[in-house]
């Protein structure tokens, strides 16, 4: 589902125009943004956890010459699935 299917399917169940619909998608994406950013983790009961997990630097190596390099340290978002939302998938 790509965010224009995501906002078309809002507007139909809510009864709203797309117009408004683009609006509280927008406004849920910039509110969990911003508390990533802040508190590092945003918790859906029943759908999952969002949650930002900082990486140490480590040791790679180029695939193509085989020439060790550095990984910088860098933070990564996960996410943990909910059980309502793993029992819905898993019917």
């Amino acid at each position: 589902m790509t965010k224009a299917e995501l906002i078309s399917a809002v507007s139909e169940k809510q009864g709203i125009k797309k117009i408004e619909a683009e609006k509280l998608v927008e406004a849920v994406f910039e509110t969990m943004t911003e508390a990533l950013v802040t508190e590092g983790k945003v918790s859906i009961v029943g759908f999952g956890s969002f949650e930002v997990k900082s990486r140490a630097e480590r040791m790679g190596h180029n695939p193509q010459t085989g020439e060790a390099i550095t990984i910088p340290a860098n933070k990564a978002l996960t996410f943990k699935v909910g059980s309502n939302l793993r029992a819905s998938i898993n019917k």
